[in-house]
């Protein structure tokens, strides 16, 4: 008596149930292809299949490649346009550019942003990108903060304290100014409050000079709303002070974490 093996049994039965599986799809696409209701529905499907599917390309591409540069600007050698213009006005009210405010981009404008870029620590390539929009004071700032934990009445006042302390110095050591009192809200030593910080007793000399009365600078407008959204060129200092204007035995016993125009930055 010869004996079927079992595994070939199995294979027989899964050969039937793959001709069984076969037919039944036929058998069902010509019931589809003979029924027009059905065709045309499966029609439209398809349709919005595809449609969907280039619409969702479409917003994955907006996301990835167009979304960040509408924020942001990217301005290099051949630009050309009103960007141009604002960084070449920046750079000259910094005293890194004196050629015209022609809105093209070109080597004399490249020079300065290079200049500009190694003042501040920046990769030095003449590319007028993100970072060095931020920097410049021309870029990630609106006309009011995206930090919700702070009132308009706050933003005023830190931008006060700002033109005050900072008057005379470059953006960047502005936004620095304005990230220290916002890093002494944060810390356990200060008061919680950016009022409480500013007004704290002798924290901060200028509420009792001249300055305290003179007109709010624009980019110390700019400079308080780049700190709020947080961008700290400070590098986290709670302390920071001219060494050309104060003897003070505290303020010169405190580590330097960074040094911006005239204001050394200190933990």
């Amino acid at each position: 008596m010869v004996k079927f093996p079992l595994y070939a049994f199995s294979g027989y039965k899964k050969r039937i149930g793959d001709f069984y599986e076969l037919f039944v799809a036929r058998k069902a696409m010509e019931i589809i292809m003979k029924n027009k209701i059905i065709k045309s529905i499966i029609s439209l499907m398809l349709a919005f299949a595809i449609i969907f599917g280039f619409a969702g390309a479409g917003l994955i591409v907006y996301d990835t490649f167009i979304k960040e540069t509408s924020i942001y600007a990217l301005s290099k050698l051949g630009s050309s346009g009103s960007e141009v213009k604002k960084i070449q006005q920046k750079l000259q009210s910094l005293g890194y550019y004196n050629g015209a405010i022609d809105g093209i981009y070109g080597s004399a404008t490249k020079k300065a942003v290079t200049a500009f870029q190694k003042n501040c620590g920046l990769t030095a390539d003449g590319i007028c990108g993100k970072t060095t929009l931020l920097y410049l004071g021309l870029g990630g700032s609106s006309s009011s903060s995206s930090n919700g934990a702070y009132s308009s009445a706050d933003v005023e006042l830190l931008a006060k304290v700002i033109s005050a302390e900072a008057r005379g110095e470059s953006y960047e050591g502005q936004v620095a100014v304005g990230a220290v009192i916002l890093n002494r809200v944060a810390h356990p030593s200060f008061p919680d409050s950016l009022s409480g910080v500013v007004y704290q007793k002798g924290a901060f000399s200028c509420v009792n000079d001249s300055n305290w009365y003179q007109p709010v600078a624009e980019s110390s407008k700019r400079a308080a709303t780049d700190a709020l959204n947080g961008w700290d060129p400070s590098g986290g200092a709670v302390y920071y002070f001219n060494p050309a204007k104060t003897n003070d035995k505290f303020m010169h016993s405190r580590t330097v974490i960074k040094e911006i125009g005239n204001h050394r930055f200190c933990i």
